[in-house]
């Protein structure tokens, strides 16, 4: 058994925990004369390879020694490679939209604050909400996974580890803010690929594969799940990204276009490069006869079993990967939260250390909702189906040509297209109580039958018809007042463009005007946001 022993593994964890705090700590005395603005974003500042490293850092997470390594064991290699490309190739649309919406709403940092300019402030409080319901839901992933690996890595109880991987990122993160997120994201994210390398070639020379166990497990083969998973994981993954304000705050930080265009595009082959390997490992346990084992395990531990049959020096090197996996996710997840909340919900108008106050708030129903959560999978699994809902029938204001789209259509939408998985699940499975499990999935996603697929089609396309529906609904309504009222019918007039700049909150002896800065190379949307 590759296990470390008891004073090896605790050594291991937390002397990794206080290099990380050590760093993040000095980083963020450093910049400790930093303003609010830069506390919250730093925008047009980044280069392209820290960017990559960030994008790699923030995509990433404990997670994927569950969920890759899983897939691997249920659909085999067309399942892996279709996680690992659908998990990578959405950062590209971060280079592909990000210099849109910059230029749209220059001075934001954040995809709700072009929601507010473009749809108005209730649109922009709905995608809040499921926004700060996203990243709540992955920072609980994150810490319900982290407690998991360390038990199945070193047989220790998880608990202290999630709390001092709490107390470390909240230290740095509430001293630093995000700009300390984003430098030790860069030390952690090139210690990951340093250490999956490291990984990658000890797992190669120290596993043996039982040629026979590679065609009886039919691993090799398609599958109707992997067929299936072709559709639903690029818009699972692609929709529920443009949740995730953290990797909003790292497009606008990009100093030009090109350096985002280039950083993305490092990150996405490294990214579908790092899954690809940690996926495999599922192969390799099924292959060595390390998985599923006597008795049988599920497929989400194969990589732990695999382990299992390795050094134990091997799992101290995964175990520092983990911390700097988890570590890396989980600060740039709470600076992200705190952003949002506090542009979105008190137009950064709180004071400096109200913010701060409030990342150490945000910690507590966090860490422990993580202690009693399901299965890491089915937490992502909810957000995705919520993100697929609502994504579609908002990025449609993305184009100046549909500048008659309105927020009342993005609310409806987004609502409707949930309402749509229900009614789908209601007719297939013939009740609604299960009509009603299926939108949150209590089956997981790989389940032999249509109705994970029929619920990921129902979403975005239910979505559209009910955004349709709604601006439909709008239109009639708006010509019909017209025409009473005997005013001008303007539901299709171009509205005229907003002033650009973005207000951070008054400085110590400023005034409103002095606080807005100015967006030189940047052209204002031609879209002011309206809600009906």
């Amino acid at each position: 058994m590759g296990q470390p022993s008891f004073q090896a593994s605790n050594a291991i964890i937390y002397l990794t925990y206080g290099a990380f705090l050590v760093t993040g700590v000095w980083i963020a005395w450093l910049w400790r004369r930093q303003s609010k603005a830069d506390f919250l974003a730093s925008n047009r500042t980044q280069k392209a390879l820290p960017l990559a490293l960030n994008f790699i850092a923030s995509a990433l997470g404990s997670g994927i020694l569950f969920t890759y390594p899983e897939i691997s064991t249920i659909a085999g290699v067309q399942g892996l490679v279709v996680y690992a490309l659908s998990s990578a190739l959405p950062l590209l649309v971060f280079g592909l939209l990000g210099p849109i919406i910059r230029r749209k709403c220059p001075e934001g940092f954040v995809l709700t604050e072009w929601t507010r300019q473009r749809y108005g402030v209730i649109a922009a409080l709905y995608l809040s909400l499921l926004t700060l319901i996203t990243l709540f839901l992955y920072m609980v992933a994150e810490l319900s996974a982290l407690q998991q690996i360390i038990n199945a890595l070193t047989g220790l109880d998880g608990l202290p580890a999630v709390i001092v991987e709490c107390v470390v990122t909240t230290v740095y993160t509430s001293l630093g803010g995000f700009r300390i997120s984003f430098i030790t994201d860069n030390i952690q994210g090139a210690m990951v690929v340093g250490l999956i390398i490291l990984g990658a070639i000890t797992v190669g020379v120290e596993t043996h594969i039982d040629k026979g166990l590679v065609q009886s497990t039919d691993l090799l083969g398609s599958s109707l799940l992997g067929w299936q998973l072709i559709y639903i994981l690029p818009v699972a993954i692609l929709t529920n990204d443009f949740f995730i304000s953290g990797f909003w705050m790292r497009t606008f930080a990009s100093k030009t276009d090109k350096d985002l265009i280039i950083g993305t595009s490092i990150a996405t082959v490294a990214v579908a490069i790092i899954l690809t390997l940690v996926g495999a490992t599922g192969l390799l346990a099924a292959w060595t006869g390390a998985w599923p084992g006597d008795p049988p395990q599920e497929g989400s531990i194969a990589f732990f079993l695999l382990l299992a049959e390795l050094p134990a020096w091997v799992v101290g090197v995964v175990l520092v990967m983990t911390v700097s996996l988890s570590t890396a996710a989980f600060d740039s997840l709470q600076s992200a939260m705190v952003s949002t909340g506090s542009n979105d919900l008190f137009r950064n108008k709180l004071n400096f250390w109200w913010i701060r106050l409030a990342v150490v708030l945000i910690i507590v129903p966090v860490a422990v909702v993580a202690l009693k959560s399901p299965s890491v999978l089915q937490i992502y699994l909810i957000s995705d189906l919520v993100s697929a809902s609502s994504i579609p029938v908002l990025v449609i204001g993305l184009s100046n040509k549909c500048y008659w789209w309105r927020g009342f259509e993005v609310v409806v939408g987004g609502l409707g297209g949930l309402l749509t998985v229900f009614i789908f699940g209601t007719i297939y499975y013939g009740n609604a109580q299960d009509g009603a499990n299926l939108m949150l999935l209590e089956q997981s996603l790989y389940v032999d039958d249509w109705s994970a697929f029929g619920a990921f089609v129902a979403a975005p396309v239910g979505g559209l018809l009910w955004g349709f529906g709604a601006f439909a609904l709008r239109v009639g309504v708006q010509w019909v007042l017209a025409k009473v009222r005997g005013h001008h019918f303007d539901a299709f007039d171009r509205p005229p463009a907003p002033e650009p700049g973005f207000f951070r909150g008054p400085s110590e002896g400023g005034s409103d005007e002095e606080d807005r800065e100015p967006a030189a190379d940047a052209k204002a949307s031609s879209i002011r946001g309206k809600f009906l």
